[in-house]
């Protein structure tokens, strides 16, 4: 699947507004890589604390993105049923390199660089007009829905 509008992505991941962080993906290619966008807007709830008069999307946000880009990438390419949850099991070297701003578009490359035993391990990169903001590397397990 080479691109995923909004309707495709609520398809493979649980999350929704206000948590959903995903508005559309460009490129996916199930088991290896995705590229998923996150037009980041003024009216974004957590703007009106994150900080009064110079808002800021808060860094674990831009995390939770890399997170729902990769679940979209795993729970794409595999047999598990809608509905199966994607969790954090770790993050590592997380680095903010720009803030990132109300009217920016947020590019969130995730590349799978190692699957284990459900556990997943992923190279994320975050940019904005070209520019990296954000890295990490993050572990993420899935989970099917049993309620």
């Amino acid at each position: 699947m080479a691109e995923m509008d909004i309707q495709e992505v609520l398809k493979h991941i649980p999350q929704r507004y206000p948590m959903l962080l995903i508005d559309r993906v460009t490129l996916c290619e199930p088991g290896k890589r995705v590229v998923a966008l996150k037009n980041v807007s003024a009216n974004e709830p957590y703007f009106q604390g994150h900080f009064p008069g110079r808002p800021i999307m808060p860094g674990v946000l831009i995390l939770e993105s890399m997170a729902q880009a990769a679940g979209v990438l795993v729970l794409s390419g595999t047999g598990l049923k809608p509905g199966s949850v994607y969790y954090y099991v770790g993050i590592d070297n997380a680095r903010f390199k720009k803030p990132v701003v109300p009217g920016d578009q947020l590019e969130i490359e995730v590349v799978l660089e190692r699957a284990l035993k459900g556990i997943g391990k992923f190279s994320c990169t975050a940019r904005v007009a070209g520019k990296v903001v954000a890295e990490a590397m993050i572990l993420c397990s899935v989970r099917p829905d049993d309620a």
